[in-house]
């Protein structure tokens, strides 16, 4: 989707569509809504009853996901990946891309890709990942074994955070080449207090 009010477009990523991260997310970048992700439930540690959704499963036969359950192969990824290349490709061109917990996961797998050039369709110029982390599938090892991403990247994270603890987040920084980050007090969710709508407009603003 692109911004509505903003200099620079934003492909991002909608995991848990909520109506408190719409209104976060509005509220930061005046986004307009995105089309919900069709990989099936994510699980959380809240066990709450949202409208979750999810871009891979790490338990292929219960058809789950757990960011922390460790597996040998995994089911979704490469159908969400095909996905998000027809999404750039029908409402492209982007500037950059913006993920959400597992949203964000597979942002950084995105950037793998496009930084070892094996995806033409990508060309972000940054990535904002919030909650975002390293997925602990053994299937999924390629994106974190190249190089250091080098496509300007803002890490969100919360220190109270008990869906994507914030060391999870943290172990996700190396594979990228200078990684800015935003750390803030709270839990899993989209920081949107005046200081870091702040963060997010001056990082922004070296792309305009």
């Amino acid at each position: 989707r692109k911004c509505a009010h903003a200099p620079v477009s934003c492909v991002y990523l909608w995991i848990y569509p909520s109506s408190h991260l719409y209104s976060a997310l509005t509220f930061l970048l005046g986004l307009l809504p995105a089309a919900k992700a069709n990989q099936g439930p994510e699980k959380t540690a809240s066990g709450g009853d949202e409208d979750q959704r999810g871009w891979w499963f790490s338990d292929v036969q219960a058809r789950s996901f757990n960011a922390q359950q460790e597996c040998e192969s995994s089911l979704g990824l490469e159908e969400s990946i095909e996905t998000v290349k027809t999404a750039v490709k029908e409402l492209g061109p982007f500037d950059g891309i913006l993920g959400f917990s597992q949203g964000a996961a597979l942002v950084a797998m995105l950037c793998a890709l496009q930084e070892q050039k094996l995806e033409a369709d990508f060309n972000f110029r940054f990535a904002i990942l919030v909650a975002g982390f390293c997925s602990v599938c053994s299937q999924h090892r390629r994106f974190y074994e190249g190089p250091a991403i080098t496509i300007p990247s803002l890490h969100v994270f919360g220190q109270d955070d008990r869906v994507i603890p914030e060391e999870m987040s943290r172990d996700l920084l190396p594979a990228f080449d200078g990684a800015q980050i935003l750390v803030h007090p709270g839990g899993h969710f989209v920081p949107a207090a005046s200081s870091h709508r702040q963060t997010y407009q001056d990082f922004l603003k070296k792309f305009e």
